[in-house]
């Protein structure tokens, strides 16, 4: 059996899988059609699901330039990266820092027989996947060390991740875990969604998330603010993902005033 086939093998189509639906948020072919079902699903209780997919995924690209372009990291640890989408992190670090050295995280066997592909990056950098599950802390660490220099800042990436983790699982102390093992000058940049803004049409989200066999919280403002405990808040803090930062916005398109339901924030340790 050859490597592709036995990832092939292990990908489990009966069931939806929170990064082949984002995937098809994004308008993406990596899923199946169990993902497509509840996607659909989804966004029609709530049809601003594919519109807070496009936003996460512009936090995303925001938040790396501003780090890269300000604060002089070179490396990032990107948990939960999902089934890749370009411009992918690393190509929106090494455009401007060819040297960044970027390390994506996950657990889904369907974004692995993608990330050798997908995942290419610049000579003079480094652009790696590790088959790890969040749940596993000390595994992303130790295996991330073996490619970044943990003694010197990393921007650590949980976008979109810890609304897929209860606080009965561990969320915060996973979180804790991880910005624990970062050197001083590292940040966290996360993102999760709220049912702050959208309540009704986000229960009816979890509730289809739940059908499907997938966990799906939303967290407060003060819930989410508490992943950034300890940290110091870049301005403007904690916001919806559409409104951090606009400034650095490159090739979005226009999506409305109203604010989607994720919070986001980048916080640097001392």
């Amino acid at each position: 059996m050859t490597g592709t086939e036995s990832t092939a093998s292990r990908i489990d189509t009966s069931r939806p899988h929170p990064a082949r639906v984002y995937d098809w948020y994004l308008g993406g072919k990596d899923n199946y059609p169990v993902d497509e079902r509840l996607g659909q699903q989804i966004t029609a209780l709530d049809p601003g699901a594919k519109r807070a997919a496009l936003s996460n995924r512009w936090f995303m690209q925001r938040t790396t330039r501003r780090l890269v372009r300000t604060t002089g990291i070179r490396q990032f640890l990107d948990i939960g990266t999902g089934i890749p989408t370009e411009p992918n992190l690393h190509q929106i670090a090494q455009i401007t820092a060819p040297d960044a050295r970027v390390v994506y995280v996950d657990n889904d066997p369907i974004v692995l027989a993608h990330a050798e592909a997908l995942l290419r990056g610049t000579p003079e950098g480094v652009t790696r996947y590790i088959q790890a599950d969040v749940h596993e802390p000390r595994k992303i660490l130790d295996e991330a060390a073996r490619l970044l220099d943990l003694d010197r800042p990393v921007a650590l990436s949980l976008i979109a991740l810890m609304h897929f983790i209860a606080d009965g699982s561990g969320a915060y102390e996973l979180v804790e875990t991880l910005v624990d093992a970062l050197a001083p000058g590292s940040c966290l940049t996360l993102s999760a969604m709220t049912a702050d803004f959208e309540p009704e049409n986000v229960r009816r989200g979890i509730e289809a998330y739940a059908r499907g066999g997938v966990t799906l919280v939303g967290r407060s403002h003060a819930e989410v603010g508490r992943f950034f405990e300890g940290l110091d808040l870049v301005e403007p803090g904690v916001v919806s993902v559409k409104d951090w930062h606009p400034e650095l916005a490159e090739g979005e398109t226009p999506i409305g005033d109203e604010p989607v339901s994720l919070y986001g924030g980048v916080g640097f340790k001392r």
